[in-house]
């Protein structure tokens, strides 16, 4: 019989391909046996099967005793099978991991429990439970209750008697100084709120416009509007050129020349149209460079260019070029004369060019003198301006504070403009922090300057507000002020 089957897989030879199931149950239905596999394809299915078998031997947890290679375990990829093997849970189950949890059982159970949650056991591992792992939870969890409960109340007992200590302390120091610093707080209240309501005046019981309150125009930065100004008051004190600089500091020039360079300097501000901003701060830079350096008259011409230079950078889009400034003073100086001379400025000052000056304060105070106009008057901020710059030329206005000087010029404006009310309200009162009283002198000077009764030739700033753009506000003049007005 063996002899006719080995016949007849020699007959049929070797079958291409796999032999499945079906072609087995076919070969069986038909009386031919299955055709004869080479010997060597077991051969290599039994190597690679043996292999296989072998790797995972090695990867799982139970190695049989007759395996000579060590035991290895998978540290963070589950089992890929369906399988459930108890003995690998529980023998995978580190150690230092319960150590860990437990660890942190306790921080989490003191927090629970001090905000009245129940207490959490050991974190529930990824594998299912099997009863060595739940002995293993059971022990940890009754572990951490005892360490938590005693824990917890001894750190609560001492926290009750530290804060026990504490209040009975307090409430001692409380005894002694409630006394003393209660009646040393109100009477301190009560002279800052008497000292602010004298000075500004409260919105609730004085007639106050709030200047503030468009929040569409964003240049107006109405939101930190008043910190702003508060901090221009507390500069203009520190940045303050020296009102003696002539008297201490110059030999060779006088006040006169002074007032020269500065009407020539309207000139050229209004050649190259600048900004008002930066006649005021060349005058600025001017002042406190003289204030303590020696110049020679030579020199003085060189140090206005070079300083209206300075202010050009600082506040125009658009600034004027050195050799424009060398032009304009008919090339009397060179282009390497007045970068050395602006180096030196810019080293005296210390690279610091933001100063206060009146047109700072100017632009808040016409706001405030705004709100008694039914539609805001043109001709008052323009007197006003014109007011201001005349103050620029002459020297003995170094003795007044810029902010006093722009609330002067409105208050000569509104004067001047109307005489039939009082030039002086609460509104601009608060927004100022000058009363009328505090104004007479500048006020009275700044009347004369407006009149010319010194006969001053210097007329730069008298001809360019005549022009009708600024409504001709140069041609007018202001009664005589009333004592009453103060």
């Amino acid at each position: 019989m063996r002899k006719e089957e080995n016949h007849t897989r020699a007959n049929i030879g070797e079958f291409p391909g796999r032999i499945t199931r079906a072609r087995a149950a076919a070969f069986s239905a038909s009386a031919q046996l299955p055709p004869k596999v080479p010997a060597r394809q077991p051969e290599k299915r039994i190597a690679r099967t043996n292999l296989k078998r072998a790797a995972s031997d090695e990867n799982s947890c139970h190695s049989t005793a007759k395996s000579s290679r060590p035991c290895k375990r998978r540290a963070v990829l589950q089992d890929v099978s369906n399988i459930c093997c108890e003995s690998s849970y529980s023998k995978c189950f580190d150690a230092a991991k319960i150590q860990a949890n437990n660890s942190k059982l306790t921080i989490r159970n003191r927090l629970k429990k001090s905000k009245g949650a129940p207490s959490v056991g050991v974190a529930q591992s990824k594998f299912p439970p099997d009863l060595r792992t739940q002995g293993i939870q059971e022990k940890v969890q009754s572990k951490a209750k005892l360490k938590v409960e005693h824990s917890s109340n001894s750190e609560d007992h001492e926290i009750h008697r530290r804060v026990d200590g504490i209040k009975e302390e307090a409430t001692s120091n409380l005894r002694l100084d409630n006394l003393s610093s209660q009646s040393h707080s109100e009477s301190q209240n009560f002279q800052n709120k008497a000292e602010k309501e004298l000075l500004l005046g409260t919105r609730s019981n004085l007639d106050i416009t709030d200047i503030d309150c468009n929040d569409r125009d964003a240049q107006l930065c109405t939101v930190y509007a008043n910190d702003i100004y508060n901090n221009l008051r507390v500069a203009e004190l520190t940045r303050r050129p020296r009102s003696t600089f002539m008297e201490t500091v110059q030999s060779d020039i006088t006040q006169s020349m002074r007032g020269i360079l500065v009407d020539w300097l309207v000139e050229v501000s209004e050649e190259y149209k600048l900004v008002p901003d930066t006649l005021y701060l060349t005058v600025f830079f001017i002042d406190w460079f003289l204030s303590q350096n020696h110049i020679e008259r030579q020199k003085l011409q060189l140090l206005g260019i070079t300083c209206m230079l300075i202010a050009s950078k600082y506040e125009e889009i658009c600034a004027p070029r050195v050799e424009d400034f060398c032009f304009i003073t008919d090339s009397t100086y060179t282009k390497e004369e007045v970068l050395k001379m602006e180096g030196q400025i810019l080293k005296h000052m210390g690279f610091q060019l933001s100063a206060p000056t009146a047109k700072s304060f100017l632009r808040r105070y016409v706001r405030a003198a705004q709100t008694t106009y039914k539609t805001p008057s043109l001709e008052l901020e323009c007197l006003a301006n014109y007011l201001a710059e005349l103050t620029l030329v002459d020297y003995g206005f170094l003795n007044f504070l810029p902010s006093v000087i722009a609330a002067s010029a409105v208050f000569l404006s509104k004067w001047t403009l109307d005489q039939s009310s009082h030039p002086w309200n609460s509104t601009l009162e608060y927004y100022t922090s000058y009363k009328a009283s505090d104004l007479k002198q500048t006020v009275l000077a700044l009347q004369d300057l407006q009149l010319n009764t010194n006969g001053c030739p210097l007329s730069s700033i008298r001809v360019k507000y005549r022009q009708e753009k600024f409504k001709a506000v140069a041609t007018l003049s202001s009664p005589k002020l009333l004592d009453t007005l103060f």
